[in-house]
């Protein structure tokens, strides 16, 4: 009988463990994982462990990232600011698309999206058709002088509604052609959703653009309300706040609240004051090419005028009258700041809600240490849409333009009838002494020539 052979090891056995199997779990802590510390030595001494980074470590980088590019975002804005207005143009229309493609990503399954043709293409197709419209809007509008008197501009100008229908139109039949079965609930819910972004992003950009276009005032002061009255909820909430204001937002407080709404007012009027004394500021854009070093010229609305207003006291307190002097615009910024403070911030309060339906903490990571850019715009978005209509139901002197007499001309006179116009307004010049003689019978001329 052959005698068993000694000090043989099999593979399930170790050094340390002789006659014992070793379990699942022991034989998994021998193999190392991918980012995970390495196996021990045969020695019994483990390799070293790399140190772990503090929650205290974490905080502390997360708030110096932060920081930077808070201050990184307040120069870039400044900048651009007092460059021009196409500057800041460009710069709400790359947030537009940024923040459109943030929550059209949230809603978005890639392995299913891979199986339907069109699927992104689609969306950044509407997004086209839709921006391309409400430019077209805005330019037409604001710009009438140059786009109804150019000879290719003027065709595009008089028919861009049908164009931008049409296009839009092309796009829905593609939609349709595309579906396909057993994936219908996703592509009706992706243009739903499409939908839905379009108007709470690009629509509402659509009218924070047409508030540059009537002064830079009504595009700097609403976004400044918005920052910060966020700035003054966060402090007032740290220093006081006990009452949680809204489950969707745990951090918020009642005091936190209550306390922005009244610092806000005071900084309205504060930084009101000081916006209203620069005509860079409160004159409509009739020029794309100016900056704070050109300038603009105009005749200031009314609302920034100083108005003389006289309070009579009670005939019991048999006081004199006490007469003061302040702009108008001195209580529409009570409205703009209560706004920014009670009603805004409940557009981040849907965004919050819309993050955790989908659970996800950020919209992306377009800027770092704060997320994406919708998580900095949830707010401006809907503020800039009130200031919007605010000033349009309250504030704008409508009156007669240059652009304004011009598509009346071209869209309700016939040829015959526009010359007329031109000879008629050669002469009148001409009986003024605006014009001299010479150029008034050189108009006379062209138009009798036609």
């Amino acid at each position: 009988m052959t005698k068993p052979r000694r000090n043989v090891q099999f593979q399930h056995r170790s050094n340390g463990h002789h006659g014992r199997r070793q379990s699942i779990s022991e034989a998994s802590e021998g193999v190392s994982e991918p980012g995970s510390p390495g196996p021990k030595l045969m020695n019994g001494n483990s390799e070293k462990e790399p140190p772990t980074q503090s929650e205290y470590d974490k905080k502390k980088q997360t708030f110096i990232t932060r920081t930077i590019w808070t201050f990184v975002m307040i120069a870039g804005f400044f900048i651009s600011m007092f460059a021009g207005h196409i500057y800041v143009m460009g710069i709400v229309t790359a947030i537009q698309i940024v923040s459109f493609k943030e929550v059209i990503a949230i809603a978005n399954v890639p392995s299913r999206a891979k199986n339907i043709p069109f699927t992104q293409s689609l969306n950044w197709y509407f997004l086209g058709t839709t921006m391309y419209f409400l430019y077209g809007e805005s330019v037409i509008y604001y710009f009438k002088h140059i786009v109804l008197v150019d000879r290719v501009l003027i065709i595009f100008a008089t028919h861009h509604r049908f164009i931008s229908f049409m296009l839009y139109v092309m796009g829905f039949v593609v939609f349709v052609g595309s579906l396909k079965k057993g994936h219908y609930r996703f592509q009706f819910t992706q243009f739903a959703w499409t939908h839905m972004a379009l108007y709470l992003i690009n629509v509402q950009a659509h009218f924070i653009m047409n508030n540059i276009f009537e002064g830079m005032i009504w595009f700097f002061l609403p976004a400044s309300l918005v920052i910060t009255n966020d700035i003054f909820a966060y402090i007032c909430g740290i220093t006081f706040g006990r009452t949680p204001l809204i489950k969707l937002s745990p951090k918020k407080t009642v005091e936190g609240f209550v306390g922005a709404w009244i610092l806000t007012i005071v900084f309205g009027f504060a930084m009101t004051n000081v916006l209203m004394r620069y005509k860079y500021f409160i004159c409509p854009v009739n020029d794309l090419g100016s900056s704070i070093l050109t300038g603009l010229h105009c005749d200031p609305n009314p609302v920034f005028l100083p108005h003389t207003y006289t309070i009579h006291p009670p005939l019991l307190l048999h006081s004199a009258p006490f007469t003061f002097s302040v702009a108008p615009m001195q209580f529409h910024i009570l409205v703009f700041a209560s706004f920014a403070s009670l009603i805004a911030p409940f557009g981040g309060f849907f965004a919050s809600g819309l993050k955790r339906t989908f659970k996800v903490k950020d919209f992306g990571e377009s800027i770092p240490g704060h997320g994406g850019i919708t998580d900095r715009m949830d707010c401006q978005f809907i503020m800039g849409l009130f200031a919007f209509m605010y000033y349009q139901s309250f504030i704008a002197v409508y009156k007669a333009s240059v652009g304004s007499v011009i598509e009346m001309a071209v869209q309700g006179l016939s040829p015959d009838e526009q010359v007329e116009v031109v000879r008629g307004l050669a002469k009148y010049l001409v009986g003024q002494g605006t014009v001299g003689a010479e150029v008034g019978e050189c108009l006379t001329g062209i138009a009798r020539r036609r």
